[in-house]
């Protein structure tokens, strides 16, 4: 791993990483929910979907992943040939930590019938156990491609699975697990936040509780999110994710007010903590020493692989 070294305070960051990538024929992917510093260094941004499609077709020798470990992870999946890099390996996800394999494999043994469909914020070992992993971007068409005499199991996300058995009408057993940021939002600020700014829309992601949903005038993944806010006519949107992507929607529509709606306690907990993990420091060290790296068991791997690759082949 790289080690905890002090760094050179006149080093430029931006120009050392800069310069890294180009020798090393590095590619930085980075989440919408990542520091403002670290978007505008990567060299993609993107939801789930599209770092996982980034990261298949890419030709890069080492992937940098500024996200969390399941990205990295899905990344290796994806392209065993690339080395795989990620800034901190203590950059986890409580809604993958919900989702413990022998008890999922264990959930899923007693239904034997169904066909398991994981979101992809989960662990390798999951994805193993999985028929197809979606994304919030495509979940209801993974959903909607299963033949309707087929049972399913929805994991680990119940805030999600919930949402798609409301959208598509069909029955699912879901797994109960959920997201640390997205089940903090406050109902009542949240309505509270309404009526302060009545004409703004209210933009919330599918992990989000019932409650917070039935109050939003668009749901969708971080990417939908976003290009709705563009492509609306409105000016005021209260948005109901992880902060992050405020920087790309405040980037892209600068003359329009986006208000992040406030968790249920006075903090920054509609931060990611795990995502929040990784800094420009950290980055430039993992590309300086190629480490820490993502290593997965290769028999995991091929198993991991095929749900993956179910869900890239129907999302074209």
């Amino acid at each position: 791993m790289s080690t905890a070294v002090a760094i050179d305070p006149r080093l430029d960051l931006f120009e050392e990483i800069a310069r890294l990538k180009k020798e090393k024929n590095a590619v930085i992917l980075a989440h919408y929910y990542q520091d403002a510093d670290i978007q505008d260094i990567a060299d993609f941004i993107g939801d789930s979907l599209q770092l996982s499609q980034e990261a298949a077709k890419t030709n890069a020798s080492i992937i940098l992943f500024a996200g969390v470990h399941f990205m990295a992870e899905t990344a290796k999946i994806i392209s065993p040939s690339k080395k795989v890099i990620l800034p901190d390996m203590a950059a986890g996800c409580s809604l993958a930590d919900s989702c413990p394999p022998a008890a999922f494999k264990a959930f899923k043994d007693k239904h034997p019938d169904h066909v398991v469909v994981s979101y992809i914020n989960c662990s390798a070992a999951i994805k193993a156990l999985t028929d197809i992993v979606c994304t919030s971007s495509n979940a209801e068409k993974i959903i909607e491609s299963i033949p309707t005499d087929k049972k399913i199991i929805f994991a680990p996300d119940r805030n999600l699975g919930a949402y798609l058995k409301k959208k598509t009408g069909r029955d699912m057993v879901l797994w109960d697990g959920a997201c640390m940021v997205h089940e903090i939002f406050s109902l009542e600020k949240l309505l509270r936040l309404k009526e302060r700014y009545p004409e703004a829309d209210v933009l919330a992601h599918p992990e989000c509780e019932a409650a917070i949903l039935d109050h939003a005038d668009f749901i969708g993944s971080t990417t939908a999110i976003l290009n709705y806010a563009l492509q609306s006519t409105k000016q005021q949107f209260i948005v109901v994710t992880e902060s992050g992507i405020l920087h790309q929607m405040k980037k892209a529509a600068p003359e329009k007010e986006f208000i992040p709606a406030p968790p249920n306690a006075n903090c920054a907990c509609n931060d990611c903590p795990h995502m929040k993990l990784n800094t420009l420091e950290k980055i430039y060290l993992c590309l300086r020493d190629e480490s820490p790296e993502i290593i997965l068991d290769e028999k995991l791997r091929l198993e991991a692989s095929a749900s993956i690759e179910r869900m890239l082949a129907i999302s074209k």
